[in-house]
């Protein structure tokens, strides 16, 4: 249907069910005034045409902090927050997305080679899903779009990913009849963002928006991981998603998130291996001493954290696929444990003075101990975001708490959304 005609159904209550499917019921009549401003957006740009409304949504890591990069386990969740598009099929060889707040990426769909784009650009992003398309045989077209996104930059819950998923979540739709599986999007979206856009980043964020609820990602063969939906209700359980932004510094961090894959695969080649899966506790206890010599002292402590993580990915996962919600919020109390004193990513030896994931940390021991919590370092680290588990009925209570220690709306409440990438 048209943007007009679609104004008119929203209002109505025609997709009052979809809204609260994905958002809750809630958050739902918010929604729908986002949904008609998107499409007021798009119609002030390219006219009254046929439309249609897609949504992806961010995630979280849940658990397997710094596991992927070296062939681990990861546990992550979709997110009710989404990046959404209302899109619309043309015929004339370019795509073009106007993303709010940014200026419009256009693309001519013949061109598709990496030079011909600018390293870490949205139009980079487009012409490299298009191209993964390509070379998958999957069929692909032009069409004009608008995005609107509350995936926070910055917050560790992949603002970028969620875009990438969305242009293929388009083109599935519009050109493949959205047969395309949300893993096979997610590869693409991977392969867009390594060739195209110049990041080398690893396929957990792209997965977890792409399927959806909880989602277990096996990378021993990181060409073709193995992925497993997890059927888990957070909501049911009696908790509450909460990401704490303290505000933290990003700049000049590259080199701290390098060092962290580097040291891990210094300890592996020690055994001859290329990445860490597969390397034993025991074995490092059998070399120590020549292994602290190669590798040093904190090589070490992040390899054992690496093997530790995993085992306890593959506990969570039983846990809640078993509705054993206290071993599975105990993993994550471990997981966080681990990620202080063995990965040691908490904070950065840059500036000792910036300490704000472990005053966040320490905020949230003081607040939920006792109280049936658990909370980790979220996402890469050393700056930037901590998740907390909340009982629901003290969740209120806790955001205030950590709104006024770190600022207002710095905690967000969120809830585990169960689709993924989909269409209305």
């Amino acid at each position: 249907m048209n943007a007009t005609e679609m104004i008119k159904q929203i209002k109505g209550g025609n997709y009052d069910d979809r809204f609260a499917k994905l958002y809750g019921t809630h958050k739902a009549a918010a929604q729908k005034t986002r949904y008609i401003e998107a499409i007021n957006e798009f119609t002030a740009l390219y006219g009254d045409r046929e439309i249609t409304l897609f949504s992806v949504p961010g995630r979280s890591e849940i658990s397997g902090n710094h596991t992927d990069h070296n062939c681990g386990c990861v546990l992550a969740a979709a997110l009710d927050l989404d990046i959404i598009a209302v899109a619309s099929e043309t015929d004339d060889g370019k795509i073009s997305v106007k993303s709010k707040g940014f200026p419009m990426d256009e693309i001519d769909i013949s061109v598709l080679s990496p030079d011909s784009y600018d390293d870490y650009s949205a139009a980079a992003i487009i012409a490299g899903i298009c191209d993964g398309f390509a070379k998958r045989n999957f069929r692909y077209g032009s069409f004009v779009a608008y995005t609107t996104s509350d995936v926070l930059k910055g917050s560790g819950i992949s603002s970028s990913a969620a875009f990438e998923v969305q242009i293929c979540n388009i083109l599935n739709h519009f050109y493949n009849d959205g047969v395309i599986p949300a893993p096979e999007l997610a590869k693409i979206s991977q392969y867009a963002e390594n060739v195209f856009f110049g990041k080398p980043s690893g396929l957990m964020d792209q997965t977890a928006c792409a399927v959806g609820g909880f989602v277990a990602i096996d990378f021993e063969n990181p060409e073709t991981p193995i992925i497993e939906k997890v059927d888990f209700s957070l909501e049911k359980a009696g908790y509450k998603l909460c990401i704490i932004n303290t505000g933290g510094n990003h700049a000049d961090l590259n080199e701290d998130y390098a060092s962290i894959p580097q040291e891990m695969r210094l300890v592996a080649s020690f055994f001859g291996k290329t990445h860490l899966r597969g390397v034993t506790y025991d074995r490092i206890i059998e070399n120590l001493a020549e292994l602290r010599r190669i590798a040093g002292d904190r090589a070490i402590l992040r390899a054992m954290h690496f093997i530790e993580e995993n085992i306890r990915v593959t506990n969570q996962k039983k846990a809640l696929q078993s509705g054993d919600v206290r071993t599975f919020l105990d993993g994550v109390l471990a997981s966080g444990d681990s990620s202080f004193k063995q990965l040691q990513n908490v904070f950065t030896v840059k500036n000792v003075k910036e300490q704000g994931l472990s005053l966040a940390l320490a905020l949230c021991k003081h607040y939920l101990d006792g109280k049936g919590g658990a909370y980790r370092v979220h996402g890469g680290g050393f700056a930037g975001t901590v998740q907390a588990f909340v009982p629901a009925d003290i969740c209120d209570d806790f955001k205030k708490f950590m709104d006024n220690c770190f600022g207002e709306n710095a905690c967000a409440v969120l809830n585990i959304r169960s689709e993924g990438a989909c269409k209305f």
